[in-house]
Order: structure tokens, then C-alpha cells, then sequence
């Protein structure tokens, strides 16, 4: 049983639900508490961030930083799940050239309006929309806002164009490959997805989940487990070492700290910002200043 606490880097194999990914990592080695950040499609591969013990409240956290995804577009074909794994909904004989999609992409930088998926997690009046497509319910998805810092083509063929997006929380590529074939006058399906960065994580230090269910259940084989504070990105941090403070935060007591002491705060305004407590590498609250007092509003002890 593993009785630390941090975050695993996993590699998502292709044809496998993320819920079935960490729920085979928690029966093999017997874990309470595991959670992950950012579903990935069954038909995506990809990085995964897994939490263990108290870094599942963290969770929040690591979904909302930017991810970076590769895809590929096969045109000429709209499904109905806009991936490969649906019905042909629509078909045309035309296939875009490079540059008409290189001049269209330019229009997506930046923050657009996005209508996710019918087979997505949004819930509509409490209910997920993927559970109301499979029941042949109508029902309406209202677009909201969502943001693209870089989209580049990496390779492009006659009826296929393979990409790589820097893009924020809720972020949807299967919406983008759907809008974009419209745009272009034709129609369009994600063909292949890989999830390449979440944040910290990226696809260069993950293990595969074959190779994590290889290992032994002793902890000192369970190597690839990082810090709850080494895996959240341009984060506010303070290292207390007080065993007075520690005691305090344990009963939710507010305590005082030297803003100077504070990691990654340079010159921005330190009001309403989250800070995060750390004692050797793990979180132990979060919370946020008032003057030189730390308010608790999670505690981790």
C-alpha cells in the first residue's frame, strides 16, 4: 500500500477510459485516495496527471493550466462525436490546402467562442451531455469562452493536417477540428489526439501505465511519485519550519509570515492571490494574505 503523497506523470495508453486508468493503478497498489486532472478521451493518449493522497485537493489547480496537445484532422468526414470513434454525420469532396488552413488558424489565437461536443462531460440541467446523446435526448450546448496561445501545423497531406495547440482549461480540440473544417468549407474529424503537457507534466518524464503496474508495491520502488509543491506551476510559496505554525494552521488559526520570504512573489500585488504553505516539498495549506497574515482556506496536515 502506498502511504505517500504526490503526483504520478502518466502516460494514458489509447483505447482505455482515464476513470479505468486510475482505478487500475489504485487496486495494484492499494491507494485510498487518487484522483486525476484533466479527462482524456478513451481514443486519447497522453499525459495524465494522477494524484495520490492529499494532492487530490490540489487537483484545481493543476486543471487549470495550459495544456498542449498534437492532433490530426482527417477532412471531408464530420461524425457525430467529431472523433473517429462516431458516425458519419456529413461528407464533402473537398480537402483544404496548406495555406487556406495556415491563413484560417491565424483567427483562433487568442480567447474564442466554443460550443464543446454533444458527447462531452458538460452537464445540461445537471445531467452530462454524453448520457443524453446515448439516450437520443435534443438538447442545446451554449458556447462559452476559451483560449489559444500558439496553433502551428506540423504536418499536412492530402486529406489530412496534423497540428500542435497550446490552449487553456475546457478546451475542447475536437470542437476546434469541427469549426475549423467549417471555416474551410468542408467538414472535419479528430483522426488521432495526444495530450503532450499539462502544466509541469509533460510526455518526456511520464511512465507508461504498463510500465507503473510493473512495479513492486514497496515504497522505495515507487520512484516516480513527485512532490505535491514540485508539480504546480508559477505558484506563490512559503516554506514554514515553525512548529507553532504548523499547529496553528492544524486548527485552521491564521498565522503571520514574512512577505519577503515568499517564493516566485517578485513584484506583483500579493492581495486575493492563492499561497501555498510548504513544509520539505509538501503543501501543507493554502490560502491567502491579508496584510503580513497568512488565512488558511484549505488545510493539508
Amino acid at each position: 500500500m502506498i502511504s505517500k503523497q504526490g503526483w504520478i506523470n502518466l502516460y494514458k495508453p489509447k483505447n482505455i477510459t482515464s476513470f479505468k486508468a486510475i482505478n487500475s493503478i489504485k487496486k495494484k497498489f492499494s491507494i485510498n485516495k487518487i484522483g486525476h486532472a484533466g479527462t482524456l478521451d478513451p481514443m486519447a493518449e497522453g499525459v495524465l496527471p494522477i494524484a495520490i493522497g492529499k494532492a487530490t485537493k490540489l487537483i484545481t489547480y493543476i486543471s487549470n493550466v495550459n495544456k498542449e496537445y498534437e492532433f490530426t484532422v482527417t477532412w471531408g468526414i464530420q461524425t457525430t462525436t467529431d472523433d473517429a470513434e462516431g458516425e458519419i454525420l456529413f461528407e464533402s469532396s473537398y480537402l483544404p490546402k496548406r495555406k487556406e488552413i495556415e491563413k484560417k488558424i491565424i483567427n483562433y489565437i487568442g480567447f474564442i467562442s466554443q460550443i464543446p461536443p454533444k458527447v462531452s462531460a458538460v452537464k445540461i440541467n445537471g445531467k452530462r451531455a454524453y448520457k443524453l446523446f446515448r439516450e437520443n435526448k435534443k438538447f442545446t450546448i451554449q458556447p462559452k469562452k476559451v483560449f489559444i496561445e500558439d496553433l502551428c501545423i506540423t504536418d499536412h497531406s492530402i486529406n489530412k493536417t496534423s497540428f500542435k495547440i497550446l490552449c487553456g482549461q475546457g478546451f475542447y480540440v475536437r470542437s476546434l477540428a469541427r469549426d475549423l473544417a467549417i471555416d474551410l468549407k468542408t467538414y472535419g474529424h479528430i483522426s488521432s489526439l495526444k495530450r503532450s503537457k499539462v502544466g509541469k507534466f509533460s510526455e518526456k518524464n511520464s511512465i507508461l501505465l504498463d510500465d507503473l503496474l510493473k512495479i513492486g508495491q514497496m515504497h522505495e520502488e515507487i520512484n516516480c511519485i513527485s512532490t505535491t509543491i514540485s508539480m504546480l506551476d508559477d505558484i506563490l510559496a512559503y516554506e514554514i519550519e515553525e512548529k507553532l505554525d504548523i499547529e496553528n494552521l492544524s486548527f485552521g488559526r491564521s498565522i503571520k509570515i514574512d512577505e519577503k520570504k515568499i517564493i516566485n512573489s517578485s513584484s506583483i500585488n500579493l492581495d486575493k492571490k492563492n499561497i501555498f504553505l510548504f513544509k520539505k516539498g509538501d503543501i501543507v495549506s493554502i490560502g491567502k494574505l491579508d496584510g503580513n497574515l497568512f488565512k488558511p482556506n484549505k488545510i493539508l496536515i
